[in-house]
């Protein structure tokens, strides 16, 4: 120290981390392991005690935010779906081909595909886990529907739905019909999910959208004589 200069301030230590942010990254880390999980040891031998160890929490820490494996590997899972994404391709055809194809590639990935398999077979037997399954994935993913609507009846392609109540039963039943699909082809089936199926399979939706929408219409008043 200089003499004649006031003694400096010592270093301000490192903020402390707030318990916000720590949950948040022990939350994606277990999720992560759980699927790394699945990959390695398939359903029958996934274990909370595993997914803890390989997260570096404690067991106790997966418990007080599931309760079992089930809800646990539904979570994970949920978030692949999560990354889905409906880039504007200018046309109703272009959306559903480009989503079908996105959903296939998710579905082709070993831990979607253990997952979703394992976890729809327990919730034949579970009610609760079927509105988990319901909540985290099929709810979350019909915004997909939604907005691929929206833009369709932006564009002319569809018109608009007066109806609230008929306009959601539609979203549902457009969500099933692709969702399906897609499973039943790639999971199922075990059939490939390539370009030129996804193209006649968008084909088929859209030519089904627009016939209804075309039935639905009310017929044209005659012209005046």
């Amino acid at each position: 120290m200089v003499a004649g200069m006031p003694p400096s301030d010592p270093p301000l230590p490192p903020p402390a981390r707030t318990g916000r942010p720590r949950s948040v990254e022990a939350h994606a880390a277990i999720l992560r392991a759980t699927r790394a999980a699945l990959v390695e040891l398939g359903w029958s031998k996934l274990t909370m005690g595993d997914v803890a160890s390989r997260a570096g929490v404690a067991k106790t820490t997966l418990y007080r935010r599931w309760a079992n494996r089930s809800e646990l590997v539904v979570d994970a899972v949920a978030v692949l779906f999560d990354e889905l994404r409906l880039p504007d391709r200018g046309s109703l055809m272009a959306d559903v081909e480009g989503v079908v194809l996105q959903f296939a590639a998710l579905l082709d990935r070993p831990e979607a595909k253990t997952a979703l398999m394992a976890v729809v077979a327990e919730s034949t037997r579970d009610e609760a886990l079927r509105e988990r399954i319901r909540s985290a994935i099929v709810d979350r993913q019909k915004r997909l529907v939604l907005l691929g609507r929206e833009r369709a009846q932006a564009r002319g392609e569809l018109p608009y739905e007066d109806d609230p109540a008929q306009a959601a039963r539609n979203a549902d039943l457009i969500f099933d019909v692709i969702a399906g699909a897609v499973v039943h082809r790639a999971l199922v089936s075990a059939e490939p999910v390539d370009t030129e199926w996804a193209r006649n399979f968008a084909l088929l939706v859209v030519g089904g959208l627009t016939a209804g929408a075309e039935a639905s219409s009310p017929p044209e008043a005659p012209p005046r004589r």
